[in-house]
């Protein structure tokens, strides 16, 4: 899901403050494979604990991330299909 995340954040307005758990995840997977830059809240509280960032901000996507989305948009069998769940992506990040 996070390369179908990626294809979602081509069409929205950078930079994209995201707030959902599973967004947040997907932000971090495309931020650790280098396809898109962001700023993710840190993890630790000021004791040293660790718990789960709520909040990322995607600034950009990358030279390489447009290359993976150029990917997923000319892969014939998946084209229909990827197009249509990036779209309701979007729709559900409308309606949270």
């Amino acid at each position: 899901m996070p390369l179908l995340y990626l294809l979602y954040l081509q069409t929205a307005a950078l930079p994209k403050v995201v707030t959902r758990p599973e967004d947040v995840q997907y932000v971090s997977v495309l931020k650790a494979t280098g396809l898109i830059e962001a700023d993710i809240a840190t993890a630790l509280d000021p004791v040293g604990k660790y718990h789960v960032a709520r909040t990322a901000t995607v600034t950009r996507i990358t030279e390489d991330g447009i290359v993976e989305i150029n990917k997923l948009l000319e892969a014939p069998r998946r084209n229909a299909r990827t197009l249509q769940t990036s779209r309701n992506m979007a729709r559900r990040s409308l309606l949270a």
